[in-house]
């Protein structure tokens, strides 16, 4: 049994493989046994506290950390061993790399984390919606940076020369703004979007075909919520050259009623319909001060009365029309009021032949 452990296998005994073996292990059972304490342990007595800033800082640091441990763990496992120096140095820049974007990673999160619950709920008591459009952007703009300098300093940690990695970049840096003038251009009407303001969160607006409210304004792209429910993301660039319609910057709703009554309603009944509509506009709720109600012309089957009102910004569209139109249809039933229907009338000529 001896003689097995004393066995050499690349360099190492199988009792030092089997040193190392454990030594991974148990750094994986025991980063798994930390991060059980802190979900059912550590995360219990926080949520018994009053603030809220230690349970931001357990939902922040247990995840990195138990991973960082497990990592330190493997590397430490894997130096008791006797590896070719060529293998022994990648494996330490690869740790090395690793640990930094966990370093990253942490700083993300206490970002995220300042974000969720400080900036957010600040900006959600202010009045304007600045806030609201620019915080998501600058969420992300974060993240990126925060990324992009973890890389470059796990790379050069590890050995390689990243400031002639970025000099080779620049050499390609032509046949790459080609292959993202897409993108470029999306982001610079992301900034048109921020300067121009044609519309904010929850506008209703109508582009390319579609209508809904908008929710989210990114570096790169808008998403906006149909009416059926549907999300559309919108790449910035279209509200370049696209025309945009508001609904929501409309001062009121103007809608145009056209009634056809029928060819034997009399001059007064013709007066008293329109004194009707007069006296519905008047006392329906939600709607502007100015109206127009007129005797616009002889249609084919009916004479037609145009009755022009404006719904105030803010009231419910579908409500007050159908208020009005219900209206409209008890008033004239009750008046006697007949409304017209195409009709047509046929005339048949005979003829007869003479000999």
């Amino acid at each position: 049994m001896g003689d097995l452990f004393t066995q050499t296998y690349y360099g190492n005994t199988v009792q030092e493989w089997a040193i190392s073996a454990v030594v991974i292990i148990l750094s994986i059972a025991v980063g798994k046994m930390i991060y059980w304490l802190f979900s059912n342990v550590v995360r219990r007595m926080t949520a018994k506290t009053e603030t809220k800033l230690d349970d931001i800082l357990i939902d922040m640091v247990e995840e990195p950390l138990v991973v960082t441990l497990i990592l330190a763990g493997i590397w430490f496992g894997l130096s008791l061993l006797n590896l070719p120096e060529s293998l022994d140095v990648f494996i330490a820049n690869v740790i090395q790399f690793l640990i930094v974007m966990m370093i990253a990673w942490l700083i993300v999160r206490l970002l995220d984390a300042i974000f969720e619950n400080i900036l957010i709920p600040l900006s959600d008591k202010t009045e304007g919606d600045l806030d609201d459009q620019l915080l998501p952007i600058l969420r992300k703009g974060t993240r990126i940076a925060v990324w992009t300098m973890a890389a470059i300093i796990g790379l050069n940690n590890a050995g390689y020369d990243v400031a002639a990695l970025i000099a080779g970049l620049g050499i390609g840096g032509l046949a790459l703004a080609m292959a993202a003038k897409d993108t470029v251009s999306n982001v610079f009407g992301g900034f048109t979007i921020f300067t121009d303001k044609p519309f904010t969160i929850n506008d209703r607006v109508k582009i390319s075909g579609f209508d809904g409210t908008i929710k989210e304004i990114g570096v790169r792209s808008t998403r906006l919520v149909t009416l059926e429910g549907r999300t559309v993301t919108i790449p910035n660039a279209t509200f370049s050259d696209t025309p945009i319609e508001n609904v929501s910057w409309e001062p009121s709703r103007k809608i145009k009623l056209v009634l056809g009554l029928t060819y034997d309603t009399t001059p007064e009944n013709m007066k008293k319909a329109m004194d009707i509509l007069h006296d519905i506009a008047q006392n329906q709720e939600g709607l502007e001060d100015k109206r127009t109600v007129f005797f616009s012309g002889f249609g084919d089957s009916a004479m037609e009365i145009t009755f022009i009102y404006y719904i105030s910004k803010g009231a419910s569209i579908a409500g007050v029309q159908n208020d009005i139109n219900m209206a409209i249809l008890t008033r004239f039933n009750a008046e006697g009021l007949e409304f017209a229907f195409p009709s047509q009338t046929l005339y048949h000529v005979q003829t007869g032949e003479t000999s």
